[in-house]
């Protein structure tokens, strides 16, 4: 019992200054009625019909995604932008992505390998795991009946060819071709087509008929043949250098026979390419656009065509232009395009400015993993982040990424079974300390059983449905 002297005090403070804070009386309950009081709270997810990613970092939940199921739903487009410095999971992501997809029956997967170590492709372990032979793109290679694919393939239309055959030169001289030369190639291309019946065209017969034109051809134009041999030369000395330069045998011949189109996962790998010279984004225009006349089909199977180093793609105008058209048309018919980047610097402040632009503007979904926090800013400016997201960055550890999926915003935990571990950690000992590897080992023992129950779940909902891309 209090004091009378301690209750007329606070009568008395109670009066000049206003009541005082009350006291509450501790109260004790269980936790489940405690959870009543203070709600869970979690972002809503994807829905359970795909392939699983991981978890939910703050909720925990389980993160399904499948850009087929979702399209035309939650996604406006089907491409994808995987973003983050070397070292934090991408190649995982990818990998494990793409195997998990494969384990449904309308699935098929193009890769654009530019990465490797010992003389093969990143992906080489992954191929053979899956009883596939990589396409091997390799000038040397290529001298001794090598893999070669042909610009002037008659699976290719015409116009197809052309477009392809200017990509390479205006990629190669760094500017667009003028109307001159964009006439002596054009006049070059049609008779060559139109005169070599009996066998594929290749590329040293438009050499040929750049250095040597027809009379007909300056003729129609009424100027004179010499004017029309000039307009060729440039052009002529740049296709000479997939024909006997230091790219010879990849593409100045027909189209090897026997690549397997039909095989669930297609690898490319460009690994003995110099990541850095101008031979990569010619290489990828004209794998692009072999594929999109020969292996896009309107079968109803989900086709996915991921590219390593993509920036090789979407920083050249000429090349984002090939693709940008092959984006358009393939979501029409169930592609998916996956891009993975290191920085988004690399293509947003090049000389492809607008082509990149338009290229991210397809990609719903963006994946970033840790960058710097200059860098984070930056992408968080050109993909529209919220605040929380760009902050948070800078502080993620491998194997967690920041997933925006059409504006749904989520941090994600990328788990990988144990039987996947072999294929995409193929150099953990190098990368990674023994501290990090036992850490590893006890999250993903205790991870393991409720991932795989989760990942028979979802394939057993998607591959009971039939997911359609419009």
């Amino acid at each position: 019992m209090r004091d009378p002297l301690s209750v007329l005090t606070d009568a008395f403070t109670s009066f000049l200054f206003g009541k005082v804070e009350t006291t509450r009386l501790p109260v004790r309950t269980s936790t489940g009625q405690a959870q009543a009081v203070y709600l869970p709270t979690a972002a809503p997810g994807l829905g359970d019909s795909g392939v699983i990613i991981g978890r939910e970092v703050y909720s925990g939940k389980g993160y399904i995604y499948d850009p087929f199921q979702l399209y035309g739903q939650q996604l406006p487009a089907p491409h994808w932008l995987v973003l983050g410095e070397s070292g934090n999971g991408k190649s995982a992501l990818e990998k494990t992505y793409v195997l998990r997809q494969l384990r449904f029956r309308d699935r098929q997967v193009v890769v654009l390998d530019a990465q490797g170590e010992d003389g093969v492709g990143e992906w080489n372990l992954v191929a053979q795991e899956l009883g596939i032979t990589p396409i091997r793109l390799d000038p040397m290679a290529a001298l001794d009946m090598g893999i070669r694919l042909n610009p002037l393939d008659p699976a290719i239309t015409t116009t197809g060819q052309l477009a392809l055959l200017r990509t390479i030169i205006e990629v190669a001289m760094g500017h667009s071709l003028d109307e001159r030369s964009g006439f002596a190639l054009k006049v070059a291309h049609a008779y060559v087509n139109e005169t070599i019946v009996d066998r594929q065209p290749v590329l040293s017969d438009i050499v040929e008929q750049l250095r040597h034109p027809e009379p007909e051809s300056a003729e129609a134009m009424n100027v004179a043949i010499d004017d029309v041999r000039a307009w060729g030369l440039d052009v002529a000395l740049v296709l000479d250098r997939l024909v006997d330069g230091d790219l010879r045998g990849m593409f100045d011949g027909p189209t090897t026979v026997g690549i397997d189109l039909d095989a669930p996962l297609i690898v490319f790998d460009l690994s003995h390419i110099d990541r850095n010279s101008i031979a990569m984004p010619i290489l990828m225009a004209i794998v692009g656009v072999w594929l999109e006349h020969t292996w896009i089909r309107p079968d109803r199977k989900k086709r996915i065509f991921l590219v390593e180093e993509a920036w090789h793609i979407i920083n050249s105008p000429f090349v984002a232009q090939l693709f940008q058209r092959l984006l358009k048309f393939g979501r029409r018919l169930g592609l998916s395009f996956v891009a993975v980047v290191h920085h988004l610097s690399d293509v947003v402040d090049g000389a492809a400015a607008k082509e990149a632009a338009a290229i991210l503007k397809m990609a719903s979904t963006r994946t970033i993993y840790a960058q710097k926090a200059d860098e984070a800013r930056a992408t968080g400016r050109v993909l529209g982040l919220p605040r929380w997201a760009v902050e948070i960055i800078p502080t993620l550890t491998p194997g967690i990424a920041v997933w925006d999926v059409n504006g749904n915003v989520q941090v994600v935990k990328h788990l990988v079974t144990e039987t996947e571990r072999p294929l995409v950690f193929t150099d953990r000992a190098m990368t990674e300390s023994s501290a990090d590897l036992a850490e590893d080992d006890a999250l993903h023992a205790a991870e393991l059983e409720a991932e795989e129950r989760a990942a028979a779940f979802a394939e057993h909902r998607l591959g009971d449905s039939e997911s359609t891309v419009a």
